[in-house]
């Protein structure tokens, strides 16, 4: 059975789908959990306290869709469109991360999301 992740922004609520790597799993068992958010481009990120390392298949760029997190910084982060360090129109994040869950709907509606917000991360019921 696969285990699901719900991001609440204001205005937005963004289910997630697990992976099965370690980083899911330390990210499930610190929900739930809410941080207030910044952005850098088109990508939401904000501090999710799990320590953790970087995996094998670890990556700068990744797709829409793609829900990451990045163990130097203890960030969660959620690229919908391209950032400052982005060539054309990928979606590069500052370093290599984790990639840990799938969203289940449209990233692209984060566009909304502003830095101060909150987001509150939980299990899905």
């Amino acid at each position: 059975m696969s285990r699901k992740i719900v991001f609440e922004f204001p205005g937005v609520t963004l289910t997630a789908t697990l992976r099965d790597t370690p980083m899911a799993d330390a990210v499930w068992a610190m929900l739930p959990e809410d941080a207030p958010v910044l952005t850098w481009g088109d990508e939401v990120y904000f501090s999710m306290p799990t320590d953790a390392d970087l995996e094998p298949d670890a990556k700068e760029v990744v797709e829409a869709g793609e829900i990451a997190f990045w163990p130097e910084g203890r960030i969660i982060a959620i690229g919908f469109g391209p950032t400052p360090l982005s060539l054309e129109d990928e979606i590069r994040l500052a370093a290599p991360v984790n990639v840990f869950a799938d969203a289940d709907g449209d990233v692209r509606d984060l566009a909304t999301v502003v830095a101060g917000d909150r987001v509150v991360v939980r299990r899905a019921d």
